[in-house]
This record gives structure tokens, sequence and C-alpha cells, in this order.
């Protein structure tokens, strides 16, 4: 990337797409401006609103150290600023969490759609996404989340008081000796060796992707624990083709009644058993 002292708000985008596009990334325009706008201090809209900006000071050091970091290193646009949206949240983020994506946001809808007061876990919560963003939504849902990570929890938490929503958070496996009526999980679902991005592979908790030769260590125990739960509803988000094995497994666990949720893409993405 080109030295910037003296360049406007323009110049500086120009020259920072050029290099994240070298480095492979799929949106570099859009991580330019977030990274730049970051850099900045100000919000996105203001770089529309004035692309000659002079970029000076500080903000050119932030702006390509920031740009290098995404370019060379493939660091996650996300863990750069350390924040994510997810549906009406802004949550913290950092490498001891999975980032956010938009096809979890299935999870939160079929937690939308449970009754009155009933008790949700979510089981991995990372972040904290699916049970924060479940709270804040559906304040009468009693929420819960397990992880076996306490950096995981950790940022949950932070996320937690800074939202001021009262999720109760449980280190421990699984239910983590929870009885709830509902379980929601995005586990590990990538099948040990799978190719991944290096943005992904390169940055993100090994533990949260990789889950045995055929990606479904994880969801085959998740199943057994909620068919021996108080849990009636078991809705899981599971990889690209194997919404199928995992419906057959929870039917053949005990649950008598399985549908699966396709993702934006129209890729089978969560599959929900209830009994």
């Amino acid at each position: 990337m080109s030295a910037l002292r003296g360049a406007t708000v323009r110049d500086a985008l120009d020259s920072a797409v050029i290099a994240i596009t070298a480095s492979g990334s799929v949106t570099p325009r859009l991580d330019a401006e977030l990274l730049l706008a970051h850099a900045l201090g100000v919000q996105r809209t203001a770089l529309f609103l004035d692309p000659g900006r002079e970029v000076a000071g500080e903000a050119v050091r932030r702006f390509q150290d920031l740009v290098r970091r995404r370019s060379a290193g493939r660091e996650p646009v996300a863990y750069l600023l350390g924040r994510r949206g997810f549906r009406h949240l802004e949550l913290g983020v950092d490498p001891r969490v999975l980032i956010p994506r938009p096809e979890t946001e299935l999870l939160v809808e079929i937690g939308l759609e449970q009754g009155l007061g009933a008790r949700v876990l979510d089981v991995g919560t990372g972040s904290g996404a699916i049970a924060l963003a479940l709270k804040d939504e559906r304040p009468d849902l009693e929420v819960a989340a397990t992880d076996v990570s306490s950096g995981a929890l950790a940022v949950a938490r932070e996320n937690a008081g800074r939202l001021g929503l009262q999720v109760t958070f449980v280190e421990g496996d699984l239910l983590g000796g929870l009885r709830p009526d509902v379980i929601l999980s995005n586990p590990p679902y990538v099948a040990e060796g799978a190719a991944l991005p290096r943005d992904v592979a390169g940055h993100e908790p090994p533990d949260a992707l990789f889950a045995g030769p055929d990606g479904l260590a994880v969801v085959r125990r998740l199943v057994s624990a909620a068919i021996a739960s108080t849990a009636r509803v078991l809705a899981v988000e599971v990889g690209a083709g194997l919404a199928a094995v995992v419906e057959a497994e929870a039917v053949e666990a005990g649950f008598t009644q399985t549908a699966v949720r396709r993702d934006l893409a129209g890729i089978e993405r969560v599959v929900v058993a209830t009994r």
C-alpha cells in the first residue's frame, strides 16, 4: 500500500482496495471502507458524504496498519474492528470466539417462535450471539448459554454486561447440567482437514470449527444429550450436505419429528427435531 500522507478519503480507499484485492478478499471495497471509518473514528456513511476529506495524523498510521493486517495477514475485519453486527445487536468479538454469521440468525428465529417464558439454552454460545439476540427480542424467555471455553464465556459476559441483557452463562460441556425446554446450537461442524479460507483457518478458534472426520462428532453427542434431557425441541446448525444425516440420527435417538430450514443461499442449514 502506497504512502498516504496528505491523501483524501477517496485516494486512501482506492489504494487500500488494491492491496486487499491482491490478498484474495472477496469484499475489498467493503473491507477498506470499514477499516478507514474505524481509523478515522467516524461512521462509514461519513466517507461517502466527504470523499475529499484529508486522511491525516494518527489516522494514517492506524489505517495503514489495519490494511496491512487485512491484506498480508488476512485477519478478519470483525477482529480488526473488535465488533460484529448480529440481528439488532453489535457484539464484541476477538480471536477467542467464532465470528457470528448471518445464517445463524435462523436459530434465533426458531427461538423467537417458542412459547411465553420458555427455557431456552444456547449450547456453544461463543460471543453470546444467539442467547443475547433472543433475550433482546424476547425478554420473557428464560435464556441460558454454555461453552467449554472460559475465554469465549468472558467475551459473552462482556457483551451481556455492555448490552444490559440478563442471560445465565455456564462453563461446561453441552447442556452444562441445565434443564431447558428448547436447545439451540451452532456447534463445530467442519470435518477435520477440510479446506477453509485463510481468514477463517488462520484466525478463528479451531475448537469452534472442527468436529471429527465427518464434522458431526459434537452434533452426535448433542443429539444424545438432548434426548436424555427435558428439552422438547432441538435446533442445530449443520454444514452443507449434513442435514439428512442429522435428521436420521435425531429420529434414531428418539425424536418424533424433524424439519430443515434453509439459509439465504438455499443450503439446508438448520435441523429442527421435536418430540
